[in-house]
């Protein structure tokens, strides 16, 4: 099996101070649990922004902005920018910060139940976000909620949108998308096309047994507090807590860590 993949994402929409004190809101503490997590283990970061009045999720390019230069100033990371839409639902709102050229985005490659909301995700939105960062050379995630958001995916690969090998994030035990369970993460693996990458990430108590499930089946492990703000029951995490308890597990499991150079080469990015 290749070597194990570590994504955190620290921060995420929703979680605030109120909830966790280790949730980083300013783009000062983003860059600094970045630099911790880094050397914990991860070998990725998806970068959320928030506003720094009311910590609501933020759409200001000047936040990813400067994030993302602190990120490559202070780590190697690759950074993977978040095009999700809580913060703001139209195309324009969440294309502006491609300009910033990550190596990565995430693309929503379908609309979804949220418990409140609905994370909607047209198809032309989709295609528009597909072609910018074709454009950018920037490579995507495909964020999978549902079954159906894989067969999209690959419906971008027809029309010219998105370069195989695709990379894929299966986000698993939210409420109102796909239940965290080991038949239908198997399934979802086996749907994709040979030479993918893919990763899981389960929300909330799913967030460690769907990781386990996915060092196993040799695939990678995305963690961090905008998917689960808790290391056990009733005990508060770190992000690079949770990243260290990735590293370790997978050593147990017969994974080592791959460092942000080696995920290069195995996600093939440019």
């Amino acid at each position: 099996m290749e070597k194990l993949i570590i994504t955190v994402a620290p921060t995420g929409s929703l979680p605030q101070k109120k909830h966790t004190p280790h949730v980083p809101i300013t783009p000062r503490e983003i860059i600094a649990t970045a630099v911790r997590c880094q050397a914990a283990g991860a070998a990725i970061i998806h970068v959320h922004v928030r506003n720094l009045q009311d910590e609501s999720a933020s759409t200001d390019f000047r936040l990813f902005e400067e994030v993302v230069q602190g990120l490559r100033v202070e780590t190697d990371l690759i950074i993977q920018i978040s095009t999700g839409g809580r913060a703001g639902m139209s195309y324009e709102e969440r294309c502006e910060r491609l300009r910033l050229i990550p190596e990565m985005a995430s693309l929503t490659t379908g609309s979804v139940n949220f418990p409140n909301s609905v994370y909607a995700n047209s198809p032309e939105l989709i295609e528009k976000l597909a072609a910018d960062m074709l454009r950018y050379g920037i490579k995507p995630e495909m964020e999978i909620f549902d079954l159906s958001m894989i067969q999209n995916a690959l419906n971008l690969v027809e029309k010219n949108l998105v370069q195989p090998p695709l990379h894929f994030d299966f986000v698993m035990g939210l409420k109102g998308a796909i239940p965290a369970t080991a038949e239908n993460l198997m399934h979802m693996k086996n749907t994709i096309p040979p030479g993918s990458t893919w990763s899981a990430a389960g929300i909330g108590p799913a967030q460690l047994p769907i990781n386990t499930m996915a060092i196993l089946m040799g695939g990678h492990a995305r963690v961090g507090l905008e998917d689960n703000i808790y290391y056990r029951k009733g005990e508060l995490a770190a992000n690079e807590q949770l990243v260290e308890r990735m590293v370790r597990l997978g050593r147990e499991l017969g994974r080592e860590t791959a460092g942000p150079e080696e995920a290069r080469r195995i996600l093939r990015l440019k």
